[in-house]
């Protein structure tokens, strides 16, 4: 696939999607359908005691075999006709007479209590071994049917038979690495985007089978345009992907392939909707743009996630708490160590979810400057990923170590650095104003060491969960806060 070339402003409404690649798409229509073989004989699920007595008599009276009688009493409730009871691998073989797509379920005769999904695949009989945890499964994904799951594993294996060359190399000309059709073209192909939801499409692709529209590519166009954007802040983000089902054909935004199966097809960014396959994903650069309507709350978000949606250096928490603080509360006596009443500080941070950047922290609606101090901290403990991140903790705690204090100050510096950009802003713009917080020491009696104390373990916390480490390592973590306050002009 060419590369796709830049467009002047006034090629903006000629824009034209990428070429979708229909070939996967084609080879899942082509797959073998399922062919559920049913049990010719009755087979019951387990039966109550009164219930087995009056089968067990039946039987005696009967010439079925004491084998049916075993079937009888242990066909599993979630299994349905297709279940075959305790059957040899050449049994099912028989049952399936050679039939593409064919499948019956049976119970192991060497471990019972065990069952087997036999399918008909490639002219052989495939056996695998079934699980049900509620859904039904055999590898990761989870199915509501084994209709379901036999749909699915048949559309797998047919593809990655007739395609594992093609599927080894379709990462190889992706085009997320040609997007270059949304430079300088940011407002007008929004324009042109939001116009093709009320007009008739002029710019779809038809592949084999249907029309793609242009709304497919819409995540991939944010990426480009943003990437352009000078005003947006430059750190670097990895994607937030999770496992997802596509309702629809969908293709890969990063190789252009289509994405096959019933369910589970790919994965997509919770945090700026990129989909693409799991292998694609591993491609995939670490420039995540986050959609600020993907980000439900403020607290308890991803930070480099937060400041990449609001397109700010630090997230605006920090900004308007330390803002509201330093208009009014520098000389507040026992800034940070002073609680502010919890009722209060958890509406500041509902607040703050709610209303993002417009929230009111002015003294009409919290008098108490302690609320904004809390609301600050708490919003630090909240953070999935500390300020000071569990991949540098060690390190911080080893430098903090250092009975040197030139070696110590030096250690702390060079860790600093490992810091995530957008970490490494938001940690220096505090320590500026925990520093004006000790420069009114006389008046708030806050100085290094009490801060320390207070955002030691509100900034690094150690990543396993263990008390006694944490118990452990208070007087390092009070004392790393304390250095970086003391010496922030120096670190920073």
């Amino acid at each position: 696939m060419a590369p796709l070339i830049p467009r002047k402003d006034s090629d903006a409404e000629e824009y034209q999607p990428p070429i979708w690649k229909s070939y996967l798409y084609q080879l899942q229509q082509e797959a073998p359908r399922p062919k559920r073989i049913i049990c010719p004989r009755e087979i019951h699920a387990p039966l109550g005691a009164m219930e087995l007595k009056a089968e067990v008599e039946e039987l005696e009276h009967s010439s079925f075999s004491s084998e049916l009688y075993t079937q009888v009493e242990n066909r599993p409730k979630y299994y349905g006709r297709e279940f075959h009871g305790i059957i040899s691998r050449e049994q099912a073989d028989e049952l399936l007479g050679g039939v593409e797509g064919a499948y019956i379920l049976r119970e192991s005769q060497r471990q019972p209590g065990c069952y087997t999904l036999a399918l008909r695949f490639g002219n052989q009989t495939l056996n695998y071994r079934l699980f049900y945890d509620g859904k039904h499964f055999v590898g990761e994904k989870r199915f509501e049917s084994i209709h379901d799951l036999v749909t699915d594993g048949l559309i797998t294996l047919y593809i990655e038979t007739k395609a594992s060359e093609y599927i080894s190399k379709m990462t190889t000309n992706p085009i997320y690495e040609h997007i270059g059709y949304a430079t300088l073209l940011r407002e007008k192909v929004s324009r042109r985007l939001s116009k093709s939801k009320t007009e008739p499409r002029k710019a779809s692709v038809t592949t084999c089978e249907e029309n793609v529209p242009v709304e497919k590519i819409t995540s991939l166009v944010r990426r480009a345009a943003l990437t352009q954007n000078d005003n947006h802040f430059n750190y670097e983000k990895a994607h937030n992907f999770k496992v997802h089902t596509f309702r629809g054909p969908h293709w890969c935004e990063y190789c252009a392939n289509f994405m096959w199966g019933l369910i589970a097809q790919g994965v997509r960014c919770s945090d700026c909707g990129l989909n693409v396959h799991k292998q694609c994903s591993k491609y995939v650069p670490n420039d995540c743009q986050p959609d600020l309507k993907r980000i439900k709350r403020v607290y308890c978000c991803d930070l480099t996630t937060l400041v990449k949606a609001h397109n700010t250096p630090r997230p605006m928490v920090v900004d308007i708490c330390i803002r509201e603080i330093e208009a009014r509360g520098l000389q507040s006596e026992g800034i940070y160590r002073v609680s502010g009443f919890t009722d209060h500080i958890e509406d500041v941070k509902m607040a703050f979810d709610r209303d993002g950047d417009k929230v009111d922290l002015s003294a009409n609606i919290y008098p108490d400057i302690n609320i904004i101090a809390g609301a600050l901290k708490l919003y630090f403990r909240d953070l999935p990923i500390p300020v000071i991140t569990y991949d540098t903790y060690s390190k911080f705690i080893e430098a903090a170590k250092l009975s040197n204090p030139d070696e110590r100050l030096e250690a702390v510096h060079e860790v600093l650095l490992l810091l995530p950009a957008a970490h490494y802003e938001t940690l220096r713009y505090l320590m500026i104003h925990l520093k004006k917080i000790t420069m009114n020491e006389k008046d708030n009696l806050m100085n290094a060491e009490n801060l320390g104390i207070v955002f030691g373990p509100t900034l690094m916390r150690p990543p396993e969960d263990s008390t006694l480490t944490t118990l452990n390592d208070m007087r390092y973590q009070k004392l790393i806060v304390q250095i970086l306050i003391e010496n922030e002009d120096v670190l920073f």
